[in-house]
Formats: structure tokens, sequence, C-alpha cells
């Protein structure tokens, strides 16, 4: 049910936004900092609505409603497209430009980014050595840890093959899924069913073609960052330690959904 708003709502208050526009804060002088903070805060927000949908997706699957699941989906890879977009954005600062203000930053990188993790979590790519980077943020750390120790999207949706009727393989089912998720050819196989005769397993099929969206937008976005890292500061190393462009680069054979990419080989 919803409530009234009080009569004196405005669109400032609503969005809170003096509060909202007082969280930059560039440490340097140089005009483009600003910038740096705004991208980067601004794919923050957008990580937080990303986590909301896939909640809800996942809380729908686990269920067995696939086919309301599909417009969170479809929104996740919506704001995926929009962040890999932001790129374009960050890609008018030179090296020059961006050189001015480089060591401001310290240690601090994206790859720190909490909510970034938990996504990736939510997708089956679990790593806790992650969880290192936020012993000082209580809530973050707790957030992640929950997100690593959770079944994953992809677990869901290999547990609604197997209520379909269709082969996964118990070990798969019953597996830690704290740890990172193992290709497996009997999945493969399980899968194969569903996308050689996609109108009698539609649902499955659907579900399976949104999570393909899903991992396909993101490493759209791998790949985008790791052409503006290497436009912007070449192969130096990263801010955080990393090895800069070297380190991105591997990030671009993970895949989430291993077997959804394999079998299409095998059709």
């Amino acid at each position: 049910m919803s409530e009234t708003a009080p009569s004196d709502m405005t669109y400032a208050g609503y969005l809170a936004l003096d509060d909202l526009l007082e969280t930059q804060h560039p440490i340097s002088d140089e005009h483009d900092e600003m910038l740096f903070v705004i991208i980067h805060q601004t794919k923050e927000l957008w990580l937080k609505q990303i986590l909301h949908e896939v909640a809800l997706a996942q809380g729908l699957v686990r269920s067995g409603n696939l086919v309301p699941a599909y417009k969170s989906l479809a929104r996740v890879s919506r704001i995926q497209a929009v962040m890999t977009q932001s790129w374009d954005i960050l890609a008018t600062m030179t090296p020059a430009d961006y050189l001015r203000f480089r060591g401001v930053l310290g240690s601090s990188s994206g790859f720190q980014s909490d909510q970034f993790r938990r996504f990736e979590a939510a997708l089956g790519l679990k790593d806790d050595r992650f969880l290192r980077y936020h012993e000082g943020r209580p809530e973050a750390h707790a957030a992640l840890k929950a997100a690593i120790e959770a079944p994953s999207l992809y677990d869901d949706a290999l547990s609604q093959l197997a209520v379909a009727g269709l082969p996964v393989p118990t070990e798969v089912l019953n597996r830690d899924v704290s740890r990172p998720y193992e290709p497996s050819e009997a999945v493969e196989a399980a899968w194969l069913i569903v996308y050689r005769d996609p109108e009698r397993w539609w649902p499955l099929y659907q579900l399976a073609e949104k999570l393909m969206d899903l991992d396909d937008a993101l490493l759209t976005w791998r790949h985008k960052h790791v052409v503006t890292v290497e436009r912007i500061i070449g192969r130096r190393r990263g801010t955080g330690g990393t090895e800069g462009v070297g380190y991105l680069t591997e990030t671009l054979k993970r895949r989430c959904f291993p077997e959804l990419w394999s079998l299409r080989t095998a059709l």
C-alpha cells in the first residue's frame, strides 16, 4: 500500500540532494579529479541497484517463479551497459590529466569495491581474498562474506534444472557454495537438453539467456575497463598494487556460467 508524501515534499528533499551532492571531496586542486570521483561514485550507486535487483531475482528463481525474474535480470544487464558507457566519459581524461592527481589515490583501487565483489559472488565468482580490504568496515565485510557463503544465482538456476527433472549431479547441487564453481560436463549436458528443445523448456531456456546477458555485459565492461586504463596509464602498475592492465586482462578469462558458453559448441 502506497503512503502519502508530506505536502511540503520537494525534489531535492525526496532525493536528499543536499547530502548527495556534498559527498564529492577531491583531494587535489586538479580539475579532472572531480570527474574521477563522480564516475566511481556513480558506478557504486548503480552497483547498489544491481544488488537490489539480483536479490529479487534470486528470491524468485529459488521459489520457481522464473518468468517474473526476467524483468530484474534484464534491468541489471541494462544497468551494466550504462556502466560500460561511462568508461567513454572517463576516457576524455588524458594521461597528463590523470597523472596530475594520481598520487592522492594512494593504495586505493576500484578492485577493492565490496559491492562489485558482492555482484561477482552473486553470479558465482567467489574469492574470499577480497575480504581483507574491508576489515575496517564491519558492515561491508559482513555483507561480502555473506555473499561469498550464499548460493549464487547460478546455483539457484541449477537447482531449478533439477526440480524440472533434468540430470544435474547431486555433487553439484550439494557442493560447497562458498568455493569457486567448477565447470561440469554433466551440467553442460543438462543445459543441452534445454537448448535442443527450447519450446518444451522455455522458462529455463529464457532464464539461461538472461544469465548470458549478464555474463556478456560483465565481460564487455571488463574489456572496456582494460582499454580505458591502457589508454590513460599504459602498462603502469595499478594504484592498488596490481599489475594494472595485465591484471585486468586476466579477468577477461572469467566466466560466471561456463556451461552456458561451452554448450554452444556442442549444439
